[in-house]
């Protein structure tokens, strides 16, 4: 067993010191061998770009069908756009699909104030499993991970890498503590350590972890290797909802 800075690393995966009690999947540890941090960034920005603009000529007519179903559901906007944290600490915007009510704010207000378990369910983990702002349609979009190809245009802006931590807002910063700033090293992505591990079904202190030691570990190889995982992570829905 080889600890690092509070990590254990067993044969068969890793966990944090804290949750060794806690069932959970373990994290692959082939996909972080060998990694060399550091040298492969430029190529990694490449590959985000080819890929990021093939990816979303395919999925042009996905955009079309999804667009048009967003419109006729409520009339409200296609896209939902919100202020993350990116490298550095930068804000950005950040799209997807528009999976929820449009009046999501107050709705999630309204029900945080009726349902004290609900409360402290999105005080832990800013999410909530059973959320009443989700339409059908959303609910569709999420299980799938539709909603999240419009992150591809971040991407190819720059303000994303297909492989990083999950983009956060603000009231989020408080959770990592002083893994923040292992969080600011990298760019954030659609996908990462944290969507291959198990997605939702995660505790949200082992997603900090996890994205500490993606920053740690960041290497092209490594960004392959979340790739090729995070195909029957999507395929089987782990974790999303």
């Amino acid at each position: 067993m080889i600890k690092v800075e509070g990590f254990d690393f067993p044969k068969n995966g890793i966990q944090t010191s804290s949750e060794k009690r806690d069932n959970f999947r373990p994290v692959n540890t082939k996909i972080l061998s060998q990694s060399k941090n550091g040298k492969s960034f430029p190529f990694i920005r490449i590959a985000d770009v080819i890929i990021s603009l093939f990816a979303l000529i395919f999925f042009l007519p996905v955009f079309a069908l999804v667009g048009t179903v967003i419109k006729m559901q409520d009339g409200g906007p296609v896209l939902f756009s919100q202020s993350r944290i990116g490298h550095k600490g930068q804000e950005f915007q950040c799209y997807k699909f528009r999976s929820m009510v449009s009046n999501s704010d107050k709705a999630l207000s309204d029900w945080l104030q009726i349902n004290p378990f609900a409360r402290v369910e999105w005080e832990r983990d800013h999410k909530l499993k059973n959320d009443p702002r989700i339409t059908k349609f959303g609910k569709f979009l999420r299980k799938t991970s539709i909603d999240e190809l419009p992150q591809l245009w971040n991407v190819l802006k720059g303000d994303m890498s297909l492989v990083g931590p999950r983009p956060i807002v603000k009231s989020e910063i408080s959770k990592y503590g002083k893994s923040f700033s292992f969080y600011c090293s990298v760019t954030p992505g659609v996908t990462g350590l944290w969507q291959v591990s198990g997605r939702n079904n995660v505790s949200y202190k082992r997603r900090v972890a996890l994205d500490r030691l993606f920053a740690k570990k960041k290497s092209l190889g490594v960004y392959c290797k979340i790739l090729i995982y995070t195909v029957p992570a999507v395929l089987f829905q782990k974790g999303s909802y």
